[in-house]
């Protein structure tokens, strides 16, 4: 704790790293510290000015102002564009609209229902656009027959500076932070609000059986920007009195006076989670996603997913005001990546086609009354949608069905660089042609295909919205600079291979992403079980940061040494090498010896076995090869089996299983003679990542091999050539071009020619990718103090020692509390013998 307030304390700009394995006490350190010290600091400025005799710090001469000159706080840019929101033109007034119906509509059926889609005129010619919308705001409604002198009052709520933000990767992990919030006293003495998913938060039944988190997201907004207006019919003179009863499309969202009780109830409650939020929401009956967040400006302290936080979009939406505040990140060791892939971008052929059949056939039917604006613009989206289909369909080397490019050069290529692609992503925002364009391409479809039913309806409307969205998403990747990432062009094989043609932005620069946060917040603060290499985070997040002003403080775990057993396995049961390198781990041989170890763990073993391989694949292949030897039926005779499922949703159905298995056997083993269960599971899969198996869930946890990430992975390699770029060009200087070697060349080079010109930063992080999975994964099954388990690394590579020609050593990269207690076992009698006398001696212990 003294260390997170030292390091807070330390002004403005800095940046710690918390290293504190499960257990360690790492949630009520970061609560404690960094709430004590947002109090104390509110107590300081708030005393600042008294002994200052009134004149602070930074006043500057505010002694001959008057007092109301001093007090006042000019509104803010987006909300005088509120107040002038009224005065565009009328869609009456449209230029394309002649004095009665536009030309083409009402002389056909069904005119009355496309005006809907038909899209307002579009002015081009001022520099900072229409700005109807107002960029950056909210986009949520609420019942608009209050006044407007009302929703202003609320929106100018005072803003809480400075506050604590709090993120971390999942809503459980956000949950148990609460939970440990609950426990303290600063439960009673902050204001504290939790931002989740509209996924996690909606309480429309009709928008939450859309399933997916896109469609979901994708109706939501829609439902807000279709209001809806009485459907009583009303003489001419009542229109304004019809008018006034516009109401938000969602239900949940119509009445403001249930908004306000929802946050007082949120208020008064004190510390609640996501779940807490959805249950008071349904509840009161409004929504509990707009209702929260609404309550940002107010709170002190502010906990939110990943994407909410370090997302820049998302930022602007959520109004999240990051200057000198505090920004907690927990799960950071994966942090660069994380960031990195928030921004990639990816568009499927299948896409393209949707796309572009879409926009001709709008602009095939509305071409007659579209403005010139609208026309143009349209048009400019069809010759990008066509370009970018051309250049995955045009496949005349078969050889080369994939390919990497700068921005640069993929603009060059299609011959589109001259495009201002800034103006057209600033038209599909304003313009909302992404809905009038769905909205008629979903109503083209239903009528070809006499669908009817609201859910075929919906489901169609999602998929064009996702076409469309796609595609807005990869053009605005366009704007990056030509360095922040690489384009990859992966063409159709024409060996009539299933593979779906795809363009894919691959967001390299985290360093990027990541100062705009540092450069914003106050301090950041880094946390997670294992953070090392320390080099490497400092390499891919702030490279200019010198090594010493970086905050590092890692400790050891509780759990005592005698509670764990980490051994180096080399060989099996017959004396066999283990080798599961690419090229030797699928051989009959080394499956039937790994399979004849498995037999023998699990009768010395007692309760959960875990053993994680490298990919579902081999997984499977290993599985099926066991079937068939009658290995899995020689295992069942002492654990059931359990196999991860590939879908996350049945993960918690097969743990379920697992759990109450080996509950049940813990009973009942004297009788059946099966004393637990067996989980086959993947490195990278959601059990690795996020389950914790304490107690009886895992006893024993076995790696097997070293789940390096395939040097063909176009990502990675193009990931590894930047990362060499920048540590190559920290070592001689600015001069870049050293690390480019390999870097500026469009066509792929194999991965492991790659890696071979690695000097050190690229060969690094290669490796670190491996053993952080690795760490991630063994370090499922130690939670608490009083837990006990033995991990099994299975490859004789674990046993070999570092070498300047070659990779180093794994076993360097463990985590030290592991590393100091690791054993290296020459044959399979010397493991057979520390397991029995581990388990025997904890038991005895218990």
């Amino acid at each position: 704790m003294s260390f997170l307030y030292g390091a807070l304390s330390s002004g403005p700009g800095a940046l710690a790293l918390l290293e504190s394995p499960t257990g360690t006490g790492k949630t009520l350190s970061i609560i404690c510290s960094a709430l004590q010290w947002l109090l104390d600091s509110r107590e300081a400025s708030a005393t600042a000015p008294s002994r200052a005799g009134g004149g602070g710090a930074g006043t500057g001469g505010d002694d001959d102002e008057p007092d109301w000159m001093r007090d006042f706080t000019p509104l803010p840019p987006e909300k005088e564009a509120t107040k002038k929101k009224p005065k565009p033109k009328p869609p009456a007034t449209r230029k394309t609209a002649g004095p009665g119906r536009p030309d083409g509509l009402g002389e056909q059926d069904g005119g009355d229902d496309e005006v809907e889609f038909l899209l307002e005129e579009y002015e081009t010619d001022g520099e900072d656009g229409p700005g109807r919308r107002g960029v950056g705001k909210r986009a949520h409604c609420g019942n608009s027959s209050s006044s407007e002198g009302e929703e202003l009052d609320e929106e100018e709520e005072e803003e809480v500076t400075p506050k604590v933000y709090f993120t971390s990767r999942t809503h459980s992990q956000l949950s148990q932070f609460v939970g440990e919030l609950k426990r303290t006293e600063f439960a009673g003495r902050i204001r504290m609000v939790c931002l989740g998913s509209r996924k996690n938060l909606c309480i429309n039944k009709d928008v939450l059986k859309l399933g997916s988190a896109n469609r979901i997201n994708e109706r939501c907004l829609e439902l807000q920007k279709n209001k809806k207006s009485s459907k009583i019919k009303v003489e001419d003179e009542k229109r304004k009195a019809r008018q006034a009863k516009n109401s938000c499309g969602c239900p949940m969202l119509r009445n403001k006076s249930l908004q306000k009780e929802f946050r007082s109830e949120v208020s008064n409650q004190g510390a609640l989670d996501i779940e807490d939020l959805a249950h008071i929401g349904k509840k009161i009956g409004t929504c509990p996603y707009y209702g929260s967040r609404d309550m940002v400006r107010s709170a002190d302290l502010v906990v939110l997913p990943y994407q909410s936080l370090l997302l820049k979009s998302a930022r602007e939406s959520l109004g999240l005001n990051l200057k000198n505040s505090v920004v907690i990140i927990d799960e950071a060791h994966n942090l660069a990546d994380s960031l990195t892939n928030m921004y990639n971008s990816k568009i499927t052929s299948s896409q393209l086609k949707a796309v572009l059949s879409h926009l001709d056939a709008y602009l095939d039917r509305f071409h007659n009354v579209l403005g010139a604006g609208n026309r143009r613009y349209i048009q400019t989206l069809t010759v990008l949608t066509r370009s970018f289909l051309r250049v995955l369909i045009n496949n005349q080397d078969v050889d080369k069905t994939m390919s990497s490019m700068t921005i640069n050069q993929f603009l060059f290529s299609l011959d589109i660089d001259n495009i201002n692609i800034v103006k057209l992503c600033q038209y599909v925002k304003e313009s909302n042609i992404i809905h009038k364009v769905s909205g008629y391409a979903n109503k083209m479809t239903s009528i070809q295909d006499g669908v009817n039913q609201l859910g075929q309806k919906q489901e169609h409307e999602g998929s064009s919205i996702a076409c469309f969205q796609a595609l807005v998403d990869f053009l605005r990747s366009l704007l990056n600079r030509n360095d922040d990432g690489r384009i990859i062009v992966a063409k159709q094989k024409l060996n009539g291979q299933p593979e779906e043609a795809y363009l894919k932005f691959v967001m390299l620069c985290a360093e990027k992403i990541f100062s705009e946060v540092t450069r914003d917040a106050y301090a950041v603060i880094l946390a997670g079980g294992t953070l090392q290499p320390i080099e490497e985070t400092r390499l891919r997040l702030s490279p200019d940061l010198p090594p010493a002003d970086i905050k590092f403080f890692t400790c050891n775990h509780i759990v005592p040494p005698e509670s764990i057993l980490p051994v180096a396995v080399t060989r099996g049961p017959s004396g066999k090498t283990f080798d599961f390198s690419y090229n030797s781990r699928s051989s009959p041989s080394m499956i039937e010896e790994l399979g004849r170890f498995v037999c023998n763990i699990v009768t010395v073993v007692p309760e959960g076995v875990v053993m994680f391989f490298s990919s579902y694949d081999y997984e499977r292949r290993v599985y099926d090869a066991w079937t068939t030897a009658g290995t899995i039926s020689k295992i069942c005779k002492k654990k059931h089996v359990f196999r991860e499922p590939r879908n996350s949703a049945d993960v918690e159905a097969v743990l379920s299983k697992y759990k109450e298995t080996i509950q049940a056997c813990s009973k009942n083993s004297q009788d059946t003679g099966v004393n637990g269960a067996l989980l086959l599971a993947v490195v990278g899969g959601k059990i690795s990542e996020g389950i914790n198996f304490s107690d009886g869930m895992g006893r024993c946890v076995i790696m097997v091999g070293l789940p390096y990430p395939s040097p063909s992975d176009v990502e990675l390699i193009e990931t590894i050539k930047h990362i060499e770029t920048i540590s190559s060009s920290l070592l001689v200087g600015d001069d870049k071009t050293s690390g480019r070697k390999c870097d500026d060349e469009c066509e792929l080079q194999p991965g492991y020619d790659i890696l071979r010109k690695c000097t050190k930063g690229g060969r690094d992080y290669y490796e670190n990718l491996c053993m952080k999975a690795v760490n991630q994964s063994i370090g499922r099954a130690i939670r608490h103090i009083n837990d006990y388990a033995a991990m099994l690394l299975v490859d004789s590579r674990y046993a070999q020692a570092s070498s300047s020609k070659s990779f180093s050593s794994p076993t360097d990269k463990l985590p030290q509390w592991i590393k100091t207690q690791l054993s290296y076992a020459q044959n399979y009698g010397e493991v057979h013998r520390l397991l029995y006398q581990f388990f025997k001696f904890n038991k005895q212990k218990c």
